[in-house]
C-alpha cells in the first residue's frame, strides 16, 4: 500500500458559475507542478471541521499547472459545499489529497458518447478535452450531451463549447428540448462508450436505454454518488485469506472487512465506508466477492473490491 500525497494548495482563482457553481483555481505555493491524473479523476478536498468532499477535476490533465474543480453549494447538504462557498478567498489553503480515478475514459478508440446532467458536467469536460485531442490525432470521434433546467442552470458551457464545438449537443426543457436516451441512442449506427455523470434518473434512464438497444454492459460507464439501496441483502460470514501470509481472518456477518482488516493489522485508508469514495479498495487473487460498492466497473470487479461493503462467499484470497 502506498499512502496518497496530501498538499496544502493555494486557491489562485475563484469564479462564479451558473448553477450557484464556484469553480475553483488550485495552484501549489512553491512547486510548478501538481502530481499528474487523468481524465475523469476527482480530488479529496479536506473541509475543516466537515472531512473530505470529493470533487472532480475539469481541467486539461496535459497542463500540471493547476487543478480546476468545480462545487455547486447544496442548501440540504451535510455542509462542505456551503462551507467553500463562504469561506474561500484568493490565496486560502486547502488540504487535497492526489487525484485519482474511478470513472476513466475506455482504452480502446471508438465512438463515445458523454451524458451530462448539471454539476456532472465536470469529469466529462475532462474527457472532452482528451478525445477532442484523440481526434485530432487519432480519429476518434465522440458527441457531448449536455442537459440542465436551462441555458442559465448549465454551469461551463462556455467551457464545454469551446471545447467541443459542434459535438455539443445540449438539452434544456426551457427551450423545448428534454433529452431522451432511447431517441439518442437510437440514432447511433453502432455501439459506442456511454459515459454519464448526473442526477441518478439520468444515469437510469441512459443505462436501460443502453440495454434496450442490446448493448454489452461494457458499453455503459457512470460515477455515481449515493451508497447503494440496501434492500433486502442479508451479509453472511466469510473468510479472507492474506496472500502474503497465508493468514486466514473470519469476518463475522455484522462487521465489515475492511474493519476486520484493521484489526489483523491492515489499516487500509478508509473515508465514506459506505462503498462511494473509493479509498480502501484492494486487490483479491481468489474467491467469489458480492460487490456493495458503486465504483468499480465490472471489468475491474474481476480483480478488485472495496473492503468497506464488499464481501466474499465462503473464502477469498486477498492480494495482500
Amino acid at each position: 500500500m502506498v499512502a496518497r500525497l496530501v498538499m496544502k494548495l493555494k486557491v489562485a482563482e475563484l469564479r462564479r458559475e451558473a448553477g450557484d457553481v464556484l469553480a475553483i483555481r488550485l495552484e501549489h505555493p512553491r512547486r510548478p507542478q501538481l502530481p499528474a491524473w487523468t481524465a475523469g479523476a476527482h480530488v479529496d478536498v479536506h473541509v475543516p471541521g466537515l472531512g473530505v468532499r470529493h470533487y472532480s477535476l475539469w481541467g486539461d490533465p496535459d497542463d500540471r499547472s493547476h487543478y480546476l474543480i468545480a462545487v455547486r453549494r447544496e442548501e440540504a447538504g451535510r455542509g462542505g459545499s456551503a462551507w467553500l462557498h463562504a469561506a474561500l478567498a484568493p490565496d486560502a489553503l486547502l488540504t487535497v489529497a492526489a487525484p485519482r480515478n474511478h470513472f476513466e475514459l475506455p482504452e480502446a478508440p471508438r465512438r463515445t458518447l458523454l451524458v451530462a446532467g448539471g454539476i456532472g458536467v465536470t469529469p466529462l469536460l475532462a474527457m472532452a478535452r482528451r478525445l477532442a485531442h484523440q481526434t485530432a490525432h487519432q480519429n476518434a470521434d465522440f458527441a457531448f450531451h449536455y442537459c440542465a433546467r436551462s441555458r442559465a442552470a448549465a454551469p461551463l458551457l462556455d467551457e464545454v463549447a469551446a471545447v467541443c464545438g459542434s459535438r455539443l449537443v445540449t438539452w434544456f426543457p426551457e427551450e423545448g428540448r428534454r433529452f431522451d436516451a432511447s431517441t439518442v441512442l437510437a440514432a447511433e449506427p453502432a455501439e459506442a462508450d456511454v459515459l454519464v455523470c448526473g442526477p441518478p434518473r439520468l444515469a437510469e434512464a441512459v443505462e436501460a436505454a443502453v440495454a434496450a438497444r442490446g448493448w454489452p454492459t461494457e458499453c455503459f460507464h457512470t460515477e455515481r454518488f449515493a451508497a447503494l439501496d440496501p434492500g433486502d441483502f442479508v451479509p453472511e460470514p466469510f473468510e479472507a485469506v492474506i496472500a502474503s501470509t497465508g493468514a486466514v481472518l473470519s469476518v463475522p456477518a455484522e462487521r465489515s472487512l475492511v474493519a476486520v482488516l484493521a484489526e489483523g493489522g491492515i489499516a487500509l485508508p478508509t473515508s465514506c465506508e459506505s462503498g462511494v469514495c473509493g479509498s480502501c479498495e484492494c486487490g483479491y487473487l481468489q474467491g467469489e466477492v458480492v460487490h456493495r460498492d458503486v465504483v468499480l466497473d465490472p471489468r475491474r470487479q474481476k480483480t478488485r473490491l472495496m473492503p468497506c461493503v464488499s464481501r466474499g462467499r465462503g473464502r477469498i484470497v486477498l492480494d495482500l
